[in-house]
């Protein structure tokens, strides 16, 4: 029996010392919210940032993450012409086929193709990536943000925040740095405090200053790459954000009118009971 309640105790110090070494909850720091053209219930794209943004993903990003869902004539609603797009599609090898002698084989893009994975398969671009699968563009700034926790999410409500998963890529995109003393970081990973999952993630720093020539003025800096990749990310992930909004509105109004109707005639109705 003694032994009995000294496991007891031992269990109950191994509790406490739990308790008292919470895990770390992540990210380590919050997103700051961002201004962005599309926000609010009158948002609308701003397609000179579009353009710039697919321009960063074209040449920074698209070597290891896909865009799977999005298809090289849907580029049209970014401001591109019909020969802007096909020339932009022919750049790309789709892989086709099988052909008469059964085989599959490559050919230029074309508009109603979408465009391909930079990988085979998921094994390669784990390989090729420190073990880490480099996930698809086409929904992330739907499927990522930050838990804003309360009373936040209630004012998002009534503010119609939705721009959380852009705040997160463009904090993530920015938030690299050197870990602070005492942090171990893993071998092959980055110190991020924005990433989500953990402290460090095995993507680099995939962007620097002047990497990309911009051909409208725009600073060529982290923070304009990251805002307009970000707002690229955004309309890839709701290409039909504006006329949502504008059909809302004209539901909205809708509603308000026939609420108002009903109330008159409600009056006009029971005017003569008593």
């Amino acid at each position: 029996m003694k032994m009995f309640f000294h496991g007891l105790a031992a269990l109950g110090l191994g509790v406490a010392f739990a308790t008292a070494a919470p895990a770390a909850e992540y990210p380590l720091k919050k997103p700051q919210e961002l201004e962005w053209s599309f926000a609010g219930p009158f948002g609308t794209y701003d397609k000179g940032q579009l353009q710039r943004g697919f321009k960063v993903y074209r040449e920074v990003c698209s070597s290891c993450h896909g865009l799977s869902r999005v298809a090289f004539r849907n580029l049209e609603a970014l401001g591109y012409t019909d020969e802007q797009v096909r020339a932009i599609a022919a750049e790309y090898e789709i892989e086709d086929g099988p052909d008469e002698n059964g085989d599959m084989f490559t050919r230029p893009g074309k508009p109603s193709d979408y465009f391909p994975d930079p990988f085979a398969n998921p094994q390669q671009a784990a390989a090729s990536n420190n073990g880490a699968v480099p996930p698809d563009f086409s929904l992330l700034a739907k499927a990522r943000a930050v838990e804003r926790g309360f009373p936040t999410f209630l004012f998002d409500i009534f503010t119609q925040y939705a721009e959380g998963g852009v705040d997160y890529i463009h904090a993530l995109l920015t938030g690299y740095g050197e870990a602070p003393e005492g942090h171990e970081v893993p071998e092959g990973t980055y110190y991020n405090p924005y990433f989500v999952s953990a402290a460090s993630l095995a993507m680099a720093p995939p962007l620097s200053d002047g990497m990309v020539t911009y051909d409208d003025g725009s600073p060529e800096t982290v923070d304009q790459y990251a805002r307009d990749v970000a707002a690229f990310m955004m309309w890839a992930a709701e290409p039909h954000l504006e006329a949502r909004k504008a059909t809302g509105f004209t539901v909205m109004v809708f509603l308000v009118l026939f609420g108002g109707l009903v109330y008159l005639t409600k009056r006009k109705v029971w005017s003569a009971v008593h």
